[in-house]
């Protein structure tokens, strides 16, 4: 069959997607355009309302001729709403594995799956065939699930609860990655603090083993939950020291006030969450620190906005991921109605926090110029004859070459700073 896939969501996503390409490519498929395509499977996130709402439009508008196969995290959340308002041919949840095929076949038989089967019992093996969007760029789940109950998060019922890989298979998946050309990998998770939490682990021994690995490839961490890393955080910033791992923390706040914090269902006070972050400066101090913001949860109060605004003022984030609130089904907050602040108010603090945050990224990138040093080429740009490549701290650095530059170590200095990016010269 020719197939098409569609892609939302995070980084995990994304892995889901890849695997899933290499599984259909191994039995014959054909991986093409939405044009071409016989079957167009929608691998869909369900984090926000905006993106479920995009992803069902994108449905609606796909010619009827096409057959539709929709995976990922919405028909764990909104099967009701897929029901009433599309048509698709099949269904499933995330982190299918090989049950793709099956899946497929059965849509290309004719036949209609539209209830969600028990597809598998186990979180598929980092053996299945994979196929990566990035060549030199190896994403890499290290557990499914978490061990959160945040208030405002429908995707636990979607990933469901934690189960981690063991090391053995996530050192061998590097290491067999490695000899295929990969030279960055993104660990990646619901919360990567949470790794191995249900099995006597903890994401810092694994970092320890994966620095341990010979070859010389970089690591990017995902995001971390603040409480989660309470009992090993002089261990986690030990293993940080390797040179082999960005020193990049994806830390969320998504909130400055602690009431609010509280009805969030996030298990630390914005005090603890400064406090962890200094630790972290104190042993880094040219960290990129990126941390996420929720405004307007329901019961944020405009002097819970200021604590959030004061906070993000003294922390300084590099990188700061805005987000209004958004009432997910089945979600805690869904039914905190008394508490609800009105779309406006929504909309016009996220205003307020968006000039603030635009404002600290330039700040913190103008510390940054004229900096020289090694960088790996990791993307290619937007603009033609452009390519991204990232230093120690992972900051994104730009530069100019004809030639392909993918999985390039290369010298430069930093000679112009935007508010997302920094501008290189290679030396």
């Amino acid at each position: 069959m020719k197939i098409a896939i569609k892609t939302y969501g995070c980084a995990a996503n994304i892995a889901d997607t890849e695997t899933t390409t290499g599984i259909l490519t191994n039995k014959g498929h054909q991986i093409t355009t939405e044009k071409e395509a016989d079957i167009i499977i929608f691998n869909s996130c369900a984090v926000k309302g905006p993106t479920e709402n995009r992803i069902i439009n994108a449905i609606k508008q796909t010619p009827k001729t096409k057959k539709i196969i929709i995976i990922g995290c919405l028909p764990k959340i909104s099967i009701e709403r897929l029901h009433h308002e599309t048509q698709f041919d099949g269904i499933a949840g995330p982190a299918i594995g090989e049950y793709i095929i099956e899946l497929v076949n059965q849509v290309a038989a004719g036949k209609k799956i539209t209830t969600i089967q028990q597809t598998q019992k186990e979180k598929p093996q980092l053996t299945l065939p994979k196929i990566n969007t990035n060549p030199i760029i190896s994403i890499l789940p290290i557990n499914l699930g978490c061990l959160g109950s945040c208030a405002y998060c429908a995707v636990v019922f979607a990933r469901g609860k934690l189960q981690s890989y063991s090391i053995p298979e996530i050192i061998q998946k590097i290491k067999t990655d490695i000899t295929t050309g990969t030279h960055e990998f993104w660990i990646t998770s619901q919360d990567t603090a949470a790794y191995g939490r249900e099995n006597g682990k903890n994401l810092s021994e694994l970092l320890h083993s994966i620095g341990e690995v010979e070859g010389t490839f970089k690591v990017r961490v995902g995001m971390m939950t603040p409480n989660m890393i309470n009992d090993m955080q002089q261990e986690l910033i030990e293993a940080y020291k390797n040179p082999k791992i960005f020193k990049f923390l994806h830390f969320p706040i998504q909130s400055g006030d602690d009431q609010v914090l509280k009805k969030m269902r996030r298990f630390y006070t914005a005090n603890e969450f400064k406090n962890a972050i200094a630790a972290f400066r104190e042993a880094f101090p040219e960290l990129t620190l990126a941390t996420d913001i929720i405004v307007g949860f329901p019961g944020e109060t405009k002097q819970a906005f200021k604590n959030t605004i004061q906070l993000l003022k003294e922390i300084k984030p590099d990188v700061t991921n805005v987000s209004k609130f958004f009432a997910r089904p089945k979600t805690l907050a869904a039914e905190m109605i008394e508490d609800k602040v009105s779309p406006e108010e929504i909309k016009q603090r996220s205003t307020i926090i968006a000039s603030l945050v635009k404002q600290i990224s330039l700040e913190k990138n103008m510390q940054w110029k004229n900096w020289s040093g090694e960088i790996l080429v990791d993307e290619k740009g937007k603009v033609e004859g452009s390519w991204v490549g990232r230093n120690f701290a992972y900051k994104p650095i730009v530069v100019r070459s004809t030639q392909n530059l993918l999985g390039k170590m290369l010298r430069v200095r930093v000679v112009k700073v935007t508010g997302t990016y920094l501008i290189g010269e290679v030396e």
